[in-house]
């Protein structure tokens, strides 16, 4: 569907060296796009980018020629409750999930400006919706933050034609969760609040983001799309 086609466009993708990052950008590659797969961690294919530092951000998007697309997935949890999580900790979590999208989304932003226009898309969470079934305050805290950012940063950005969106997944299986999903009493009482009874994997977190960054969604703006098999029905 060309509604879905992305050939000649750039696209970037913060965290794409494994789980949701990349396989959202081998899928926005596989529709055309030319993919710049920014990570922390060295790999192959991978421009190295620390989303927190700012002189590296615009360093990294300096590099690029234009950005058409920009994916927000970089992030970090700290499963620690309220009186345990240090400050530091915490800083961390919120450096890279909110000040991160922030730096990107700027740095994407002027160069979608100049080219006409663009489409931004984070990662958030269905708990920056909700508390959450597990204490998890940084985290809560933050992709809370996101959307809310996300709404603001549409706004700002519209008179540029750049959009501004954002999904919401459940519990995906990734390096992030491996606490839930490798304790059986915990993932029964995750799935006992997932209505569909089955639980998204990446390949359907990056559908979503594809179906936000393509001109399919040209009038689609502000909005933070869960795909959480139900949950936040309840």
């Amino acid at each position: 569907m060309k509604m879905f086609d992305l050939k000649g466009k750039t696209a970037v993708v913060t965290g794409a060296g494994r789980g949701i990052g990349k396989a959202t950008a081998d899928l926005l590659a596989s529709r055309g796009s030319t993919v710049a797969r920014l990570d922390l961690e060295p790999g192959e294919s991978i421009l190295h980018c620390d989303v927190t530092d700012e002189k590296t951000v615009d360093r990294v998007f300096a590099q690029l020629d234009k950005v058409d697309i920009l994916v927000n997935n970089a992030g970090i949890a700290v499963r620690k409750q309220s009186l345990e999580i240090t400050r530091e900790e915490w800083d961390r979590v919120m450096a890279v999930n909110v000040t991160g999208m922030f730096l990107c989304s700027r740095a994407a932003a002027r160069s979608m400006k100049q080219h006409g226009g663009g489409a931004i898309v984070n990662l958030a969470s269905i708990m920056g919706f909700s508390g959450g079934l597990f204490p998890n305050p940084a985290y809560q805290a933050s992709k809370g933050a996101v959307i809310n950012l996300t709404r603001a940063l549409a706004l700002e950005f519209a008179e540029f034609s750049i959009r501004v969106n954002a999904v919401a997944p459940t519990f995906v299986r990734t390096d992030l969760t491996t606490p839930i999903f490798s304790n059986p009493e915990v993932l029964k009482k995750v799935m006992q609040h997932t209505p569909l009874g089955v639980l998204p994997e990446v390949e359907d977190i990056a559908a979503a983001v594809l179906f936000l960054a393509s001109p399919a969604a040209r009038c689609i703006t502000g909005v933070t799309l869960p795909v959480d098999s139900g949950y936040l029905a309840r």
